[in-house]
């Protein structure tokens, strides 16, 4: 077997050939003749010439990654990634190599093959091309968000003395898709008379430019943001997901974080045992000693989106604090628990109806609401998981 490990930077990669693990790897590192290829047509040639079986890398962003994964896959090369974390253990602890640089990683993640390739754990899971999808379009849409925010609220400081009666209109896209009135108006791309005029009769001091180019950016925006959402739908028709889905119309998630969801649990069986069944083991507890059920596959499926429990003890000091896990995730759904879980007027169904008078309770007690924002969430993550084992049945 021809094991390339690859380390993969902007526009290039590191990469380390073996045959057979080294007997000294520390050693073995000042001796191998690393390559090094671009990403070009040459580097490419270079790679595909050295005939790799399996390549193994990190999941290092997906746009650096994606460009080597593809061109190996079609080339029939065998594709594992292996967690940050766990590589950076295994070169430090397990092989001794001297302080991180790429050439250390790729020996690294060569070696990394040789000693877990049949433990299917020790790698990060590929993703399904349709489930991959859904994740870069959520990550996508995200970053329209982030870049919209900005240009609307410079906006509105230029309209607050421009033409001050608008300058906090909530204006939104149309279903059809149509760009909002109000910045459409304002970058002469849609009429409107209601617009015109309030403009004839403002105590502003007149629009000028800026206003006009930030309206411009947001429809652009806007128009990307609605094809995104298009091409999300059309993800979300798979038949695999339809299961899925009807879940998620219990808890009453919008579209976004219904694939948001999916790109980081599909498909369920991933957290499942070999028995195909949700893992569960009875370990001794180590404060009373007696025997404790212990629901792992639970945990990896709140781990997955954000909301796992880790605790620090320190003498007589011990807490408990969600980390690890997706942001994204735990982002979306604390998002739904204070949109539609916590307003009363929201609760439409019978399952958001039960967490939302959970919620009301936990308020009227006194808690913080932060806090009581966050363990709603966790006590819908965990419900969650419930739904869909049994919808999966």
């Amino acid at each position: 077997m021809r094991i390339i490990g690859l380390d993969i930077s902007k526009s290039s990669v590191s990469c380390c050939l073996l045959e057979s693990k080294p007997t000294d790897v520390r050693e073995f590192y000042y001796e191998c003749h690393f390559h090094h290829f671009q990403s070009s047509q040459a580097g490419i040639s270079g790679l595909l010439a050295l005939k790799p079986d399996v390549a193994i890398l990190e999941p290092t962003g997906t746009n650096y990654s994606k460009f080597w994964v593809q061109l190996l896959t079609r080339a029939g090369v065998e594709i594992k990634f292996v967690g940050h974390k766990e590589l950076r253990r295994y070169r430090e602890n397990h092989l001794g190599l001297p302080d991180k640089d790429d050439d250390a990683d790729s020996l690294a993640l060569a070696c990394y093959w040789f000693d877990y390739q049949s433990d299917r754990l020790r790698f990060v899971r590929v993703l399904d091309p349709v489930v991959s999808q859904v994740r870069e379009s959520i990550l996508r849409l995200n970053h329209l968000n982030k870049v919209q925010s900005p240009i609307i609220n410079r906006a509105r400081q230029d309209l607050a003395w421009q033409f001050p009666e608008v300058a906090l209109v909530v204006s939104k896209r149309s279903k059809s898709g149509d760009v909002p009135l109000l910045w459409g108006w304002l970058a002469g791309e849609k009429s409107s008379k209601k617009y015109d005029l309030l403009y004839s009769q403002t105590a502003g001091l007149g629009l000028n430019d800026s206003v006009t180019f930030h309206a411009k950016r947001i429809c652009s925006l806007q128009r990307e943001e609605y094809l995104l959402e298009n091409h999300l739908r059309e993800l979300l028709a798979d038949s695999r997901f339809e299961k899925y889905i009807q879940v998620f119309n219990d808890f009453q998630f919008g579209d976004r974080l219904q694939a948001t969801i999916i790109s980081f649990i599909f498909p369920l069986e991933n957290f499942f045992g070999d028995d195909g069944k949700p893992l569960v083991k009875i370990r001794k507890g180590r404060i009373s000693g007696k025997p404790t059920k212990r629901y792992l596959s639970l945990r990896k499926f709140q781990k997955a989106l954000g909301y796992a429990p880790t605790q620090e003890s320190s003498g007589d000091i011990s807490k408990n604090k969600v980390s690890g896990g997706s942001a994204i995730c735990r982002k979306a759904i604390w998002q739904w628990v204070f949109s539609t879980v916590e307003p009363s007027k929201s609760r439409k169904s019978p399952l958001v109806k039960e967490l939302g008078a959970w919620l009301d309770q936990e308020k009227k007690l006194g808690k913080p609401v932060a806090l009581v924002r966050s363990r709603t969430a966790v006590k819908a993550v965990k419900l969650l998981f419930k739904k869909l084992v049994e919808s999966l049945d």
